[in-house]
């Protein structure tokens, strides 16, 4: 029997790690779509292809780059802005926005899952992103979908999925231990080093999911004073 397509937007993170392994354990074939949108680094990407490798998903980088040079200001796209360190909750992540990033790759992934007959798309946005991101609250789910109903009207619709909208950090990677999702192989950090670095936005959220968990964390960390 065919499985069904679950089309993902994958980063290679931790929660679309972890959203990959639910999605193969409830038994859907997998695309994962990363994108190249100009972001400072390119180790996010090594480590999607990883992941996708080890789930034998198919996997494509779709190159928003072009795009990406037109937006500067974040510290994500633009090497003049320096990646903060500290806790997401701080007004200084606000630099890390990439104005409606998450929106763009998402109509993206649903034209894809539209042309290719996928059953769903699925987003890892989760609870910890809706302070700084509005592109990954509630509402912003809500809307993508009445939209995506427009867009396709008469077309072949998927449905719009995102399963972690409500979860902590803490909970996802819980959730990864019990799916035994490849975190090992997983990418957080902003500055893209040859380690996490320890300190960003990113790398504080990581660490702290694992402790709350109770989790061993299988990240190697810098841990340079900053």
């Amino acid at each position: 029997m065919t499985r069904p397509l679950a089309v993902l937007a994958f980063s290679g993170g931790m929660d679309s790690t972890t959203l990959a392994a639910q999605y193969d354990a409830e038994g859907y074939a997998l695309l994962l779509l990363s994108f190249d949108y100009g972001q400072r680094h390119a180790r996010e990407l090594e480590s999607a292809r990883a992941v996708a490798v080890h789930f034998g998903a198919e996997h494509h980088v779709v190159d928003l780059a072009a795009v990406g040079r037109l937006m500067p200001g974040s510290a994500l796209t633009d090497p003049s802005v320096d990646v903060p360190d500290g806790h997401y909750a701080e007004e200084s992540m606000r630099v890390t926005v990439v104005p409606n990033r998450n929106a763009i790759m998402a109509n993206v992934a649903v034209g894809i899952a539209s042309a290719r007959q996928a059953a769903v798309v699925a987003l890892g946005i989760h609870a910890g992103d809706h302070a700084v991101y509005p592109d990954c609250r509630p509402e912003f789910v809500d809307a993508l979908r009445s939209c995506v109903a427009c867009a396709l009207d008469g077309l072949h619709t998927p449905r719009v999925e995102a399963p972690f909208v409500h979860r902590s950090k803490s909970e996802i990677a819980t959730l990864a231990d019990t799916l035994g999702a490849p975190l090992h192989l997983s990418w957080s950090c902003y500055r893209g080093g040859a380690r996490h670095c320890g300190t960003c936005g990113t790398c504080t959220e990581r660490r702290e999911a694992f402790a709350e968990a109770g989790l061993d964390d299988p990240t190697e960390y810098e841990e340079v004073e900053r």
